[in-house]
C-alpha cells in the first residue's frame, strides 16, 4: 500500500442548491452529514498520508448555516490547509450579508460566478429558477466587501447568441473601474467547459469553430488575456474531426492512478471516486463503508475503477475508433476530448453488458 504525500478527501455533506446543466459531479440527491460523518472520512484516510486536507463539500461550498463552525472543522482536521479555489456560495452571497465580509477576513479577493447569458439562459442552465437575480446581490455583496467577481461564460449554441448580455452587465455594472480600484484586476472569460457529467448531455449543442466568431469582441480580449493565448482557437482547442484523426494514430495507453497525492471525491452515501473523473459509475473506487480506505486506495492505484482499468489497457485509439467523430467540427481540448471518450466508451461498456 502507498503511503501517499497528501491525501484531499473531498466529502459531499450537504449537496447544492442548483442542478447546472453543465455540473460534472452530476444531481445525486443533497445528503445531510454531520461533524462526526467529516471526522470518520478524515480519520479513514490519515493513515495512509504524510498530510491530508480535508473538505466538506464537492458541489456547493459554504451551503448549511453552520458553513464557518465546517471550515473551522476542516482546519482543525488537516494537515495542510483547505483552499478556497475563488469559490463561494452565491446562494448564501445574496443571502446572508455577513457571508461575504467573513470571506474577506479568510483572504479572498476574488470570487468565480457564473453567467449563461441572460436572465432566463442564465436561470435554465443552473437548474434554478432566481439564481440570476442572486448572481446581481451576489456582485453586489462581494463589491461592498472588497471582493472582485470574476465572471465565467459558457459558450454553446444555446448561449452563444446571448454572450452580449454578460458584456452588457459588465459595462452597467462598471466592474473593471470599480475592481481596479478595491484592488484585484475585473477578469471575466468564456469558455466551452468539459463535455462530462451532466455536460455530456450538452454534446448536441457543443460550440464548432463558427460559433467562437460571435463572442463579443470585449469578453473575447478578457479571454485572451485570461488564458494568455493569442487566439480563441487556441483557448477552445481542436475541432473534434482534427483530434479524432489524431487519436486513431495513438496507441498510448495511461495508468492513472499512480499519483502522490490523489483527490477523493466522498458522496452522501460514502461511494468514493477520483477527481480526476466523474464521480459515477465506472469510475467508483469502492464504499468507504463497506470496502474501507485501504483497499479503496489499493484499486486506486491498481486501476481497478472500470474507467481506470479501459483507460491503462484500451489504446486511445480504439477510443477514437468506438467513440469519435471524422466530422463534428465541435471544439475540445485535447485532454477533454479523451477524458469524453473515456467515458462515452465505458457508457457503451455498460450498455453491452445490460443486454
Amino acid at each position: 500500500m502507498p503511503n501517499y504525500q497528501k491525501i484531499d478527501v473531498v466529502l459531499d455533506m450537504l449537496g447544492c442548491p442548483n442542478r447546472c446543466r453543465h455540473c460534472f459531479v452530476g444531481w445525486r440527491p443533497n445528503p445531510r452529514l454531520d461533524e462526526a460523518d467529516l471526522r470518520f472520512a478524515a480519520e479513514a484516510f490519515r493513515p495512509y498520508a504524510q498530510d491530508i486536507t480535508v473538505y466538506d463539500w464537492n458541489r456547493e461550498p459554504d451551503f448549511g448555516e453552520d458553513y464557518r463552525e465546517k471550515w473551522a472543522l476542516c482546519q482543525e482536521l488537516s494537515t495542510v490547509p483547505p483552499e478556497r479555489f475563488e469559490l463561494a456560495s452565491v446562494w448564501r452571497l445574496a443571502r446572508d450579508p455577513s457571508y461575504a465580509p467573513w470571506l474577506k477576513s479568510l483572504g479572498v479577493r476574488c470570487v468565480q460566478l457564473t453567467l449563461f447569458g441572460g436572465e432566463a439562459l442564465t436561470d435554465w442552465f443552473t437548474g434554478r429558477e432566481g439564481a440570476y437575480r442572486d448572481i446581481l446581490r451576489a456582485i453586489d455583496a462581494l463589491m461592498e466587501a472588497g471582493i472582485a467577481p470574476r465572471l465565467q461564460a459558457f459558450v454553446n449554441k444555446k448561449t452563444v447568441d446571448e454572450l452580449p448580455e454578460v458584456t452588457r452587465l459588465a459595462e452597467a455594472l462598471d466592474l473593471e473601474r470599480r475592481c481596479g480600484e478595491i484592488g484585484p484586476p475585473f477578469v471575466m472569460f468564456a469558455h466551452q467547459g468539459a463535455c462530462d457529467g451532466e455536460a455530456e448531455n450538452l454534446y448536441p449543442i457543443w460550440p464548432t469553430s463558427e460559433d467562437l466568431e460571435k463572442i463579443p469582441q470585449k469578453l473575447v480580449e478578457h479571454t485572451l488575456r485570461h488564458f494568455g493565448a493569442s487566439s480563441l482557437e487556441e483557448a477552445f482547442g481542436q475541432e473534434e474531426r482534427l483530434l479524432c484523426q489524431e487519436l486513431l494514430e495513438d496507441g498510448s495507453t495511461a495508468s492513472l492512478g499512480q499519483t502522490e497525492s490523489p483527490v477523493l471525491y466522498v458522496d452522501g452515501e460514502w461511494n468514493v471516486s477520483p477527481n480526476f473523473g466523474v464521480p459515477k459509475g465506472p469510475w467508483l473506487l469502492g464504499n468507504l463503508k463497506t470496502h474501507g480506505p485501504e483497499e479503496i486506495l489499493r484499486r486506486l492505484a491498481a486501476d481497478e475503477s472500470p474507467a481506470q482499468r479501459v483507460r491503462a489497457t484500451v489504446p486511445l485509439r480504439e477510443l477514437a475508433r468506438a467513440c469519435g467523430s471524422l466530422e463534428s467540427r465541435r471544439l475540445f481540448g485535447r485532454g477533454d476530448y479523451i477524458e469524453y471518450l473515456l467515458n462515452r466508451y465505458c457508457e457503451k461498456l455498460e450498455q453491452e453488458a445490460s443486454r
